[in-house]
């Protein structure tokens, strides 16, 4: 049993990993999963302290994923109508994949644009926004990339400190 929660744990880590670029994909929390997984055997003892704060980071990380395309629409000069363009170019990409994997960074831009052109902004202050909106995308997706290579890494150091009891074919 223990060899297959470490390998299914395995596959949730490296799709944590994928789901920092692909919206459909909570990465964080996929990659929590697999480190729960290789804690749940019976070669690796628990410790609920790493795995609480494992998991308060993976939640604030998906979380502000969310918040902060518009944090960066806000910064750049956008107007709360740009903000709620980009949460909703958010919401276009993860619930009508259009544009596939490259609608998570087209849409939030289009709708902090959008937003801001309703707004009455001119085109120079809107494209300003869209690109906060854009920045802000690429700093959570960088966040949620590091969450997850720093909870595989700790997968693995983990799974070579008691390999001799994870391989233990008895």
């Amino acid at each position: 049993m223990d060899i297959a929660l470490l390998i299914l744990g395995f596959i949730l880590m490296l799709i944590g990993i994928l789901g920092s670029f692909l919206p459909v994909l909570p990465g964080p929390p996929v990659s929590w999963v697999g480190l729960l997984l290789l804690y749940l055997t019976k070669a690796v003892p628990e410790d609920w302290w790493m795995l609480g704060i494992t998991l308060f980071f993976a939640l604030l990380i998906t979380v502000m994923d969310y918040v902060i395309p518009a944090m960066g629409t806000k910064k750049f000069g956008g107007s709360k109508a740009g903000m709620l363009g980009t949460v909703v170019g958010l919401l276009v990409a993860i619930f009508f994949p259009i544009l596939g994997p490259f609608g998570i960074i087209v849409w939030p831009f289009v709708g902090a644009l959008v937003g801001e052109l309703i707004n009455k902004a001119d085109q120079k202050t809107a494209l300003k926004a869209a690109f906060g909106s854009f920045l802000g995308f690429l700093t959570g997706t960088f966040m949620k990339f590091l969450i997850g290579v720093i909870y595989f890494g700790i997968f693995i150091w983990k799974a070579i400190e008691y390999g001799s009891e994870l391989f233990t074919f008895s």
